[in-house]
């Protein structure tokens, strides 16, 4: 008689599939708030503004207009073609809008790209600290996650040199994101250009960019989009979308530009998993691309203004110092010499302090000893809780 096959164990992968600490720290975040504790949340990157009225009434109407039913798969021909003239207008670059596929938020077209190029036999490059997806999804198609350290002495930035020479056969994907999340750090345009030099040397690399901040850059920095390197144009995403530059978090819209010979491809992965996004929120997101975009430029300016009081406030506190971020909405504390673990310090603020930021761990091995703090909120939030970790800094250390 003969022995029954093992059958398959679909919790093994499963294992491998990692969390954004961010929605974990707000969730007790709220239970402590539940139970009557006073907690200032500089944990979840999500801006503290409203989408503007212009990008809500387009959505309404919408609606109105009997928008209701199933979209192309990536995404109806008015914000595709809408994405293609912002990125001409912002980055002076031609994109065909057929290479633009439309997703429900950012972590889609990660999520595509890593399963398309992931498997027990490849490497996956990505940043590190970074943000905590790119691992996780790494590890989870079965792909060598191979970080990329990025280091506060180089303003968090990725060095060219480095990035290169993690380059193996094996290697088959390279996740770069400048802006950057959890750290802020922006790569100068020199370094990318010896990246782009050096990479012509790699034909079987392919190259996820992630540019969701491309819009938030302070100090006269502007961005540099590797769409801009026509050389690397046939092995590149650009992954982009609405959620921090419209406060557009909850919409959950995003889009990609694609290499030619990976949107149908792209596109197929859509129709198995979401089968198209809101339709709604796609005229919602026209409608923020084509409208005014003086709230953007506001929005700007208040995330500049509080980029400003955090550093300068933290710098003030015992035993930790910080570096000044060039983009995004994350300041990055070095807090080695509390002694204290990220984790500890990240547990602690919350239960004692009431003020949730996010251990530096929770983006990667490299984010020990540091702390992110979202400045994502209003000036005078930031002033109290880095006044509140003051207090628990000088009674605990």
């Amino acid at each position: 008689m003969s022995t029954p096959a093992s059958a398959p164990n679909p919790v093994t992968a499963m294992q491998r599939l990692g969390t954004e600490s961010a929605f974990e720290v707000l969730a007790r975040a709220k239970a402590l708030e539940a139970g009557g504790k006073s907690v200032i949340n500089l944990g979840i990157g999500q801006p503290d503004f409203l989408t503007p009225e212009h990008i809500v009434e387009a959505a309404i109407k919408a609606l109105r207009d009997g928008h209701h039913g199933y979209t192309p798969a990536n995404g109806i021909p008015e914000l595709r073609e809408a994405v293609a003239a912002d990125i001409h207008q912002r980055l002076g670059i031609q994109v065909d809008p057929g290479r633009v596929v439309a997703v429900p938020g950012g972590k889609v077209t990660m999520f595509f790209a890593i399963m398309m190029f992931g498997d027990s036999s490849s490497e996956i490059l990505y940043p590190n600290p970074g943000f905590p997806i790119y691992e996780s999804a790494i590890n989870f198609s079965g792909a060598k996650a191979v970080p990329i350290p990025l280091l506060e002495k180089n303003g968090f930035a990725f060095s060219a040199e480095d990035v290169l020479s993690r380059i193996t056969p094996a290697t088959r994907l390279i996740i770069l994101n400048s802006p950057a999340n959890p750290t802020g750090g922006v790569t100068p345009k020199h370094e990318v250009d010896r990246l782009v030099a050096g990479l012509v040397e790699h034909p079987q690399v392919t190259i996820l960019s992630d540019e969701i901040y491309s819009q938030l850059l302070y100090d006269g920095r502007e961005h540099v989009s590797l769409l801009s390197y026509p050389e690397i144009s046939d092995r590149l995403i650009m992954l982009d979308g609405w959620s921090k530059t419209y406060a557009m978090t909850g919409w959950r819209l995003g889009y990609a530009v694609w290499p030619e010979s990976l949107v149908d491809l792209a596109t197929r992965l859509a129709i198995n998993s979401h089968s198209c996004v809101n339709a709604a929120a796609q005229y919602a997101g026209v409608a923020a691309l084509e409208g005014p975009q003086d709230a953007v430029d506001q929005m700007r300016e208040a995330f500049d203004a509080r980029r400003r009081v955090v550093v300068e406030e933290l710098n003030k506190l015992p035993k930790i110092s910080c570096i000044e971020p060039g983009g995004a909405f994350y300041a990055f504390p070095n807090i080695q010499a509390t002694g204290k673990t990220a984790k500890e310090l990240e547990t602690a603020l919350l239960e004692d302090a009431g003020v949730a930021a996010i251990a530096g761990t929770s983006f990667g091995q490299y984010g020990e000893g540091y702390l992110r703090l979202s400045y994502a909120n209003s000036t005078e939030n930031i002033l109290e809780a880095i006044g509140r970790m003051e207090g628990w800094l000088a009674t605990h250390l």
